[in-house]
């Protein structure tokens, strides 16, 4: 059995890494932490300042006492297509062949300037077609994360789509439930959202909105610092300050804009899926601590909201860990997580 990669979660405002092993009574917590990054190191899912990102990658690795190199990385964002299609039914090798041409008809890039990758979903009844899961992620864009890793002096062997990460997170914790499932993780500047059911992904979205909505609209009404801006939407404060009363109101409006972003993609999912539904939302990210947000899509998708543990279902030594640390920064390890469970060599 292939060895684990360290998941190393490259985001727009920290490092999110974590180490797990396999064991005869399931996953294990090996290392967990997260380092900040500058802002505008990573901008709509693109990297801007690699140096500032492998920096930080190895300051961590350094603080965790990491030696293992293999990692795997997730994209997300623009650069990234993920469609269902369907195809007449063939064999692997054909479908091999097949699948760069299949992905010019529905995909808005060169077929030169995308990676390509693809799992069968399974045959249709009663039809001689086959439905198919087509990847394509720009070229470019998995070379600079990959270059960002190696500069860190890292061997990434592993590119996943951020969508697919958290499907894993969730199942490893949750199992795979018959109910829909909407997994969303608000990050700082984009948010990932994949419905599943049975195990299967039925509709993934990537929202460029996320925790920086916060941010910005504090220092822009309380004429703050980034860093104090920050601070507050955490629910921190510098010293003995006080939190000034207007935040939790710039927090209660800017969560209700954000739900109404998410709530578009759950309406189109609604409205495109025969037999559409949504039972449960599993939130994760940074944001997802800023708890008029969870409130906020709650009450307007009128959908259960739960916070998705990405350790509910792993063994965590309690005496090698801070658990209050862990506990606190659980929302922001979804992806990480994910990244973790993959090893050199898998498929999609």
């Amino acid at each position: 059995m292939a060895k684990n990669c360290i998941g190393l979660d490259i985001g727009s405002s920290a490092i999110k890494v974590v180490q797990v092993k396999q064991t005869k009574r399931g996953v294990q917590l090996v290392n967990f932490g997260i380092e900040p990054v500058p802002t505008q190191s990573i901008v709509d899912g693109s990297v801007m300042n690699a140096t500032a990102i492998a920096d930080a990658t190895r300051s961590l690795f350094g603080q965790l006492r990491i030696r293992h190199k293999d990692v795997a990385l997730a994209i997300a964002g623009h650069s990234v297509i993920i469609k269902k299609i369907s195809v007449p039914v063939m064999t692997a090798d054909e479908l091999e062949e097949q699948i760069h041409w299949e992905a010019e008809h529905h995909i808005p890039f060169a077929k030169d300037d995308v990676e390509v990758d693809h799992q069968v979903l399974g045959q249709q009844m009663g039809a001689n077609q086959m439905e198919v899961l087509l990847v394509a992620a720009k070229k470019e864009v998995v070379a600079d994360y990959a270059d960002t890793a190696r500069e860190a002096s890292l061997n990434p062997v592993c590119v996943d789509v951020a969508a697919f990460t958290l499907q894993n997170c969730f199942e490893v914790n949750y199992g795979t439930p018959p109910e829909t499932v909407a997994l969303l993780n608000v990050g700082a500047s984009i948010s990932t959202l994949n419905i599943t059911q049975n195990g299967q992904s039925m509709f993934t979205r990537d929202v460029t909105i996320g925790g920086n909505t916060f941010t910005e609209e504090i220092q822009k009404q309380l004429n703050v610092g980034y860093e104090e801006a920050e601070a507050y939407k955490c629910g921190g404060t510098a010293g003995d300050e006080v939190i000034p009363r207007e935040v939790d109101d710039i927090l209660t409006q800017q969560a209700e804009v954000m739900a109404g972003e998410f709530q578009r993609s759950f309406d189109f999912f609604l409205a495109t899926t025969a037999d559409g539904q949504i039972d449960r939302i599993y939130l994760s990210g940074g944001s997802a601590r800023v708890p008029a947000l969870k409130k906020a899509i709650e009450d307007r998708a009128r959908i259960p909201v739960e916070m998705l543990d990405p350790f509910r279902g792993v063994a965590v030594d309690e005496e090698t860990f801070d658990m209050d640390y862990v506990r606190a920064q659980a929302p922001m390890a979804a992806v990480a997580m994910g990244l973790a469970l993959r090893a050199e060599g898998d498929s999609l």
